[in-house]
């Protein structure tokens, strides 16, 4: 059996149970139970009980934290939502379909945004070399508006905090199946930070953006990287996609620390989306993600969670798989799932949860050196991305 082990170097885990406020109502696709059954399932593999990993509760981000990525303007619009949320905005995202209002939301928002920013905090002092935040990936989340179940943008507020504090660049890698639409607008002028996104197209899926064309702003074209991938890509064009891009202009931006958005709702089973990806290829994109930031930032990576709506099948073994690559744990997608939490699974929601923690698959990719296909849809949408970028950063589209 494959371990996909790696090196045990000091791991940080964003969690505590107060993280589960964020929630939007029973009938709101973001069930914090999701977060639970995850949480749940990293110790249940014994993750938690690791040398090198240490759990750390998220501080609630202050005002003055939360204003390094959005505007006063916004911030407080939110804390008057949260404390009477008759008195919704929707101009500014607030108390819609998508983002209702609920008593205590800018307090719950902003621990999850507390969460990333003590991740990037404890890389750093040096206490950590990678944390993960699987409560957090808020991506949709932009300076002055909420959108897509995302209040504050904890991994915005994770990049800019790693700038202010030293960090020269900050590569942000969204694998989400929704565009990182937020995080790209608020680093859309600022060519120290590098957003490259691989989602479902915006023609068959929100938030409708997320294009070749959108490079970048003034000052910064090329630092904004967008592959709209075709509606049911599938692992082999999903993987084809992030090795035929990720990977090159990473090399070539030469970041300090990576910060990544592992979202699952990428996922076949999902409710809201159409990828028709596996947990194994998802977990190939965490390695891809890890030997990145082993080789170019001395290993230094904060991994958020994101979207994911198949609650108890697919969130929890994605995300504890997210867990076990940045702690270099021998825990891989054909490891068996334990059978204390697949019964406590059954038990609380009636769900017979798989017992692998992948799903069976063999993720294969076509490298694309074998090279380009002007018939394939995959291959189209990756040549889009690479003539609109790689020369911009020094690299040739259709070789390197």
């Amino acid at each position: 059996m494959s371990t996909h082990s790696g090196p045990a170097v000091p791991l940080q885990v964003v969690w505590d149970e107060s993280m589960l406020a964020y929630n939007f109502g029973g009938q709101h696709p973001m069930n914090p139970e999701r977060l639970h059954l995850t949480a749940r399932l990293t110790r249940d593999c014994g993750l938690l009980d690791l040398g090198h990993v240490t759990v750390a509760s998220p501080f609630v981000a202050s005002d003055d934290d939360l204003a390094t990525v959005h505007s006063p303007d916004y911030i407080s619009a939110v804390r008057s939502v949260s404390s009477n949320p008759d008195r919704s905005d929707a101009g500014m995202g607030l108390g819609t379909e998508d983002t209702p209002a609920f008593v205590g939301m800018h307090e719950a928002s902003a621990r999850l945004a507390g969460g990333s920013l003590g991740a990037a905090d404890a890389i750093v002092q040096g206490s950590v070399v990678r944390a993960v935040n699987f409560g957090g990936g808020m991506h949709h989340a932009a300076r002055s508006r909420a959108s897509g179940f995302c209040i504050y943008n904890d991994a915005a507020a994770a990049v800019q905090r790693l700038l202010d504090r030293g960090a020269r660049r900050v590569l942000y890698i969204d694998v989400d199946a929704h565009h990182g639409d937020g995080t790209q607008s608020i680093f859309w002028d600022d060519p120290r930070v590098m957003t490259i996104s691989l989602h479902e197209t915006g023609m068959s899926l929100f938030p409708g953006t997320g294009f070749a064309n959108e490079t970048g702003g003034p000052g910064a074209e090329g630092y904004a990287v967008n592959v709209a991938l075709p509606t049911v890509a599938g692992d082999s064009a999903v993987l084809r996609a992030f090795h035929a891009v990720v990977p090159q202009l990473a090399g070539a931006f030469a970041p300090d620390v990576i910060v990544s958005q592992h979202g699952c709702d990428s996922h076949r089973e999902d409710p809201l989306t159409n990828l028709r990806v596996s947990v194994d290829a998802q977990h190939a994109m965490m390695l891809g993600v890890r030997e990145l930031a082993d080789r170019l930032c001395d290993g230094r990576w904060i991994a958020t969670g994101g979207g994911g709506y198949a609650l108890a099948s697919v969130v929890p073994r994605s995300w504890t798989l997210l867990v076990a690559v940045a702690a270099g744990a021998a825990i891989a997608p054909a490891t068996p799932v334990p059978a204390a939490w697949r019964d406590y699974v059954l038990e609380r929601h009636g769900i017979d949860t798989p017992a692998l923690m992948g799903d069976g698959a063999e993720p294969w990719w076509r490298s694309w050196e074998i090279g380009y296909d002007p018939n394939d849809d995959l291959d189209r949408t990756v040549m889009a991305t690479r003539k609109a970028v790689f020369p911009l950063h020094g690299l040739d589209p259709w070789f390197d």
